[in-house]
């Protein structure tokens, strides 16, 4: 074959195969449901079970970048901390070698059968959850076929001087081969394609084993490039957790290169013994490294996070997502201790939302990042606590109550229902501030003026509606609803102005919109407010 029909096979074979990888991991996580951020978020309790959590996500998504990802995803909306996301990491490196197993297995002569098998799965049945099968078939077919094109575009490879060079040089330096098993896996973005590669070549007898581990050590350094990049902008918290996962392969790779020697008659051994194939023997080392790695590393996960705290320096500020005040021993003890429990999570949930609106508005005003930041964290939290108080509610509800106590349980299901409402809102008016800086969007002194009003308005109606919640004041909550009647005509006068602005050619269309929709936003949040108030009237 010619050059260029080689680099077509391989190129195209590399292709198919991380198409196949990631479609294998999307069907395999449908199939599973959508319950594996929840499954990170509640089984991370303590590193063992994050190390056990890391393993079953990163078997199920087929990816230790993508469980990584998720990972800093969690921590940076403060529902994991440090301790707990370097455990998953840890397991998302054992978890990441199911892939070379799979690979070792070598069924690349039915890999288009099973591809057909796939495509029928999609094609012909209503199914979604058939039709989930069939995803993860296509792509666990997909994955084969590429890696055989990309092994027959390497054959020739086995009889080039050059490569044979390149064999000897990196088997005598294994730093050399590190760097290249770096290299590759960061231009691919998969360390699983990568180690695919290594798996083939020394199937092929293209490479040796001298000169292959230290590749696979580097292909493990190099995963972590998109913990990196998912980072980037990202909370300190995300930062650290993203240092974590490239300090933990980077001294496992530099004490295996310091026991290079054991650790290959090691993998020998295992070959001989097991009579493991070429393919297998890769994903065996690979397998052995990840777990020795992280049976080393466990008990000084403590001391990582030391580390990298003081390595990346600087105060995150998290919002606690989960409640503080609710517990089943106090329905147990009692219904009406439980109630006011709940009461106490309600208003934190209140104090959430005020601090969303502030941080919304200095958003709007500064358009500093710092403000931008913490707000999608207490969207997460209100949405979070909605649920759970929610839930907490209603098992209250299952206990006989006085008549007091219902009016209150009453208030506070309605309450938790508009602080979500609010959470929403506030989100809204995220979008259409971030909307206005991407556009450069600007409005006149007049619209500023006048929105700068709207939400002061805003805020000291919703603070004052909460006020009269926690006090139970009804004369409070009267004042709150007379605040109504303001925001409603407020809303209107500023609608005026604009179409007059619009009509004096002081603003444009664009403009329009994203002014009288954040108008419109925080005129919802006062309905909400008020729905508050109605609630601890009684009047709902």
């Amino acid at each position: 074959m010619d050059l260029q029909t080689l680099l077509f096979m391989f190129f195209g074979g590399l292709g198919i195969f991380l198409y196949g990888i990631k479609t294998m991991g999307d069907g395999l996580q449908k199939v599973a449901g959508d319950g594996l951020r929840d499954l990170l978020d509640r089984f991370t309790t303590r590193p063992i079970l994050g190390v056990l959590t890391g393993i079953v996500v990163t078997g199920l998504i087929q990816s230790s970048s993508g469980t990584t990802v998720l990972t800093i995803g969690l921590v940076t909306a403060g529902f994991m901390t440090l301790r707990q996301a370097i455990g998953v990491i840890m397991g998302a490196n054992i978890g990441t070698t199911v892939t070379a197993f799979i690979i070792g297995i070598n069924i690349s002569d039915y890999a288009l059968p099973i591809i057909a098998i796939g495509a029928f799965l999609i094609f012909f049945f209503k199914n979604h959850k058939i039709n989930n099968f069939g995803t993860v078939f296509f792509g666990f077919g997909a994955l084969f076929f590429g890696l055989s094109l990309m092994g027959d575009a390497m054959k020739p490879l086995r009889g080039a001087q050059f490569f044979t060079d390149l064999t000897v040089s990196l088997s005598d330096h294994p730093l050399l081969g590190v760097l290249v098993g770096v290299l590759f896996t960061v231009i691919v973005q998969s360390s699983s394609a990568s180690i695919a590669l290594l798996q083939t070549l020394f199937d092929q007898g293209t490479i040796t084993l001298q000169a292959a581990l230290p590749i696979l050590f580097g292909d493990n350094i190099g995963t972590t490039i998109t913990a990196i990049l998912a980072s980037i902008g990202a909370s300190v918290a995300a930062k650290r957790a993203a240092l974590t996962h490239v300090m933990f392969n980077v001294i496992g790779t530099i004490l295996v290169l310091i026991l290079f020697i054991p650790f290959t008659h090691l993998v020998e051994y295992m070959q001989a013994t097991f009579a493991l194939n070429p393919k297998m023997t890769i994903a065996f080392a690979h397998g052995t490294f990840n777990v020795s790695n992280t049976i080393i590393q466990f008990p000084f996960i403590a001391v990582l996070a030391w580390i990298v705290t003081k390595l990346v320096p600087g105060e995150d500020k998290m919002i606690e997502h989960k409640p503080v005040h609710l517990g089943e021993k106090f329905i147990r003890q009692s219904p009406s201790i439980a109630l006011g429990q709940g009461k106490k999570e309600v208003l934190r949930m209140g104090e959430l939302a005020e601090q969303g609106l502030k941080e919304v508005s200095g958003f709007y005003k500064t358009r500093e990042k710092k403000h931008r930041e913490l707000l999608p964290q207490i969207e997460d939290a209100l949405n979070n606590l909605d649920k759970v108080i929610t839930d907490y509610l209603v098992q209250i509800s299952y206990h006989s109550l006085s008549d007091q106590d219902l009016k209150t349980h009453s208030s506070l299901l309605n309450t938790v229902m508009d602080l979500e409402r609010i959470g929403d809102h506030i989100e809204n008016i995220m979008e259409l501030v971030d909307s206005q800086i991407q556009n450069k969007v600007k409005f006149s002194e007049s619209a500023i003026h006048d929105l700068d009003r709207m939400f002061e308005l805003t805020s000291s109606t919703l603070h004052q509606a909460l006020e009269s919640l926690q006090e139970d004041n009804e004369s409070k909550a009267g004042a709150v609803l007379a605040n109504e009647r303001l925001i409603n005509r407020m809303e209107r006068d500023l609608r005026k102005k604009h179409i007059q602005r619009l009509n004096d050619n002081k603003c444009t269309g664009t403009a329009g919109i994203v002014y009288v929709d954040i108008v419109s936003n925080l005129e919802r949040i006062g309905d909400h407010a008020v729905n508050i108030a109605q609630a601890v009237i009684g009047d709902v």
